[in-house]
């Protein structure tokens, strides 16, 4: 699988118990579509020895039990799924998150972008975002499709004490906080949906692939 954005999958070592499978070497929509097929296809055909698959923006992290299995007998079974694609799993799930757009820097979002704090809110209502992957904290989905509109760096300082369920933007990505730490996004307001299950079979809710639509609270 390659184009325009892709190269030749590269499989790398990584200690004694993974394989990382790299598609390219920037984000794009073709690299993640990637990421996430053989992922699936992964799910559907895992390997002998298979602990867990760790998607990323470019790349999978295939971790493996070292006594059952190593590198090279990985990397072949990987390489089998990529010469045979699974068939593709049905339309990703789309999710409606509640938000109250009430958060310290929505003001200066707007600000910063020559816009109003209402058409700060319209832009991200109207946006359909992506789970790209899961990363820095449990829970932590990164949400692709943020207008460029709204893209800014973050903040130069990071804040401290962010509560869980903050909805925080930066570069051209969204992310709902599930833990009260600190963070330089920009917050621009709180939500009240679990991200956290509770399940051991499922503990987040979003899987890698599904649409995110953001709502405002109180309204349909």
């Amino acid at each position: 699988m390659t184009g325009p954005d892709l190269r030749p999958p590269a499989f790398r070592p990584v200690a004694d118990r993974a394989v990382l499978v790299e598609f390219a070497a920037q984000p794009s929509p073709q690299a993640e579509a990637a990421v996430r097929a053989l992922d699936h296809a992964l799910a559907e055909r895992p390997c002998p020895g298979l602990v867990e698959a760790i998607p990323a923006f470019v790349n999978l992290c295939v971790v493996f039990d070292p006594l059952m299995t190593d590198h090279d007998r990985v990397t072949g079974h990987l390489r089998g799924l990529l010469s045979h694609p699974a068939p593709q799993r049905s339309a990703p799930a789309l999710h409606q998150v509640d938000i109250t757009y009430d958060g310290p820097d929505l003001p200066a979002v707007a600000r910063a972008r020559g816009l109003t704090p209402d058409q700060v809110i319209a832009l991200h209502q109207a946006a359909e975002f992506h789970v790209v992957m899961y990363g820095f904290a449990p829970g932590y989905a990164y949400l692709a499709g943020l207008p460029e509109a709204l893209a800014l760096d973050r903040k130069p300082a990071p804040q401290r004490g962010v509560p869980a369920g903050s909805v925080i933007i930066a570069g051209r990505q969204c992310l709902i906080t599930t833990l009260t730490m600190p963070t330089g996004w920009w917050i621009i307001g709180r939500s009240a949906t679990p991200i956290l299950t509770g399940d051991p079979a499922r503990p987040f809710l979003f899987d890698p692939g599904d649409r995110v639509r953001f709502r405002q609270a109180g309204h349909g």
